[in-house]
């Protein structure tokens, strides 16, 4: 948590750069606290300014970060109240910050003694009651009026679990068979076949045929990009931006391995995942890291009746997943992620053959990225029109439609299909 607060660092990042605790109970409180506090933190900064009577020194910002991590515990955690200050103020130890021990436990108990004060007075902060910084509030607010503090609401909290079945291997319904004699409950979504929904999220190993690649761990929010894209057998497609590879798996799955699949990211790294992604699922594509602003002679080797283009995004629609997004994502960003939005789009469009078609998708709430980026697209090239969506896919607007995060259901997804005529 303190890398996301001092270092800008992804969560996910810090994680994986730390050494993980030897014990999976250990390893799954490490996990809990993290991303817990992260989710709460402009509430957990409002409380700690109340309860110290000073700023903390640049070099002691480290102990602002532990005591959040203690009052994480005594707001959000079953851990007994005193389990969780004695722990805080050993860890004060392992900092190293002997002389820090008496503010840490001080604080944490003052906040045990005045609890509904210091929340109630919390609660006057709209960035602290709403857990998003106020720019983006401004902009949620604008955007979706009539449903702004669902979608705020569902996106401060834990996001379910979605399966997609490889039916290629097997059915959903055999294997919603194989989860419920594991013990595992799942119920199936009406208008997505190849999903089924957690009621209780487990570790991805625990689920049968994982490693045999029967099953993937993908949002029922992604899992409409494959069948809007629709690949027919026969077809060279694209998938320009495709890391971690779960798209890129079930476009291959759609069309029953029958496609000629290229797929490219920036990242080496990223696209590591692909490769690892496709391996599991015992899948086949042209794999290679290329920018999608830039076609090179690799890759762009004649026209895709069929691109894909999940663009870089503010990620908004994810944060319940991320919620570091909310504290690294910052208001000017918009404006250049649409611009590298824009070039993609202008870029891929000369790939696609006459008769193509472009599915455009983000995991973004924001206008500027989505119909926006669509509008400004059409206007700028006569030989696009765009094609109808289910009208079951979320909300329409006034170019494509958009899903907002819910409680039970799938992340904030942004979709615009495309034809080349």
């Amino acid at each position: 948590m303190h890398a996301v607060r001092a270092d800008g660092r992804s969560l996910t990042d810090a994680l994986a750069a730390s050494t993980p605790p030897a014990d999976a109970r250990d390893q799954a409180l490490l996990s809990e606290l993290a991303f817990g506090a992260v989710r709460l933190l402009p509430r957990l900064e409002a409380i700690t300014d109340q309860l110290l009577q000073r700023a903390l020194k640049p070099n002691d910002r480290i102990l602002g970060s532990l005591l959040m991590i203690g009052l994480y515990q005594l707001i959000a955690l079953r851990i007994p109240d005193h389990a969780a200050v004695s722990a805080t103020v050993a860890a004060t130890r392992l900092l190293e910050r002997p002389r820090a021990v008496g503010l840490i436990n001080a604080s944490l108990r003052r906040f045990q003694r005045e609890r509904a004060k210091l929340l109630a007075q919390t609660e006057r902060q709209e960035s602290a009651r709403w857990l998003m910084p106020t720019w983006l509030l401004h902009r949620l607010r604008t955007a979706w009026p009539e449903h702004w503090q669902a979608l705020v609401t569902a996106s401060n909290g834990r996001a379910p679990m979605f399966l997609r079945i490889n039916r290629q291997r097997i059915s959903t319904d055999d294997y919603a068979a194989q989860l419920a004699a594991a013990g595992i409950e799942a119920e199936p979504l009406a208008d997505q076949p190849q999903a089924l929904r957690l009621l209780q999220p487990v570790p991805a190993d625990r689920l049968p045929g994982f490693g045999d690649g029967l099953v993937s761990v993908q949002d029922a929010g992604a899992q409409w990009a494959a069948p809007l894209l629709a690949p027919q057998p026969g077809e060279r497609i694209l998938d320009a931006c495709a890391a971690p590879g779960g798209k890129t798996a079930h476009l291959i799955e759609q069309a029953q391995g029958q496609i000629a699949l290229t797929a490219i990211d920036v990242s080496g790294e990223r696209m590591q995942s692909v490769h690892t992604n496709l391996s599991r699922l015992g899948l086949q594509a042209r794999m290679m890291v290329g920018d999608a602003t830039q076609p090179a002679p690799a890759w762009a080797d004649g026209p895709y009746q069929r691109i894909l283009l999940d663009a870089p995004c503010s990620a908004t629609g994810v944060m319940r997943r991320h919620p570091d997004i909310k504290r690294l994502r910052l208001d000017q960003d918009i404006a250049a992620l649409a611009q590298v939005q824009a070039r993609m789009l202008k870029a891929l469009w000369t790939l696609l053959a006459p008769g193509g078609r472009l599915l455009y998708l983000t995991c973004s709430l924001l206008p500027d990225e989505n119909e926006a980026q669509i509008a400004a697209f059409l206007a700028h090239h006569q030989d696009a029109s765009e094609l109808p969506l289910p009208v079951t896919l979320g909300i329409a607007r006034t170019h494509g439609r958009q899903l907002l995060p819910t409680e039970a259901g799938p992340d904030g997804f942004y979709f615009a299909l495309l034809l080349k005529r």
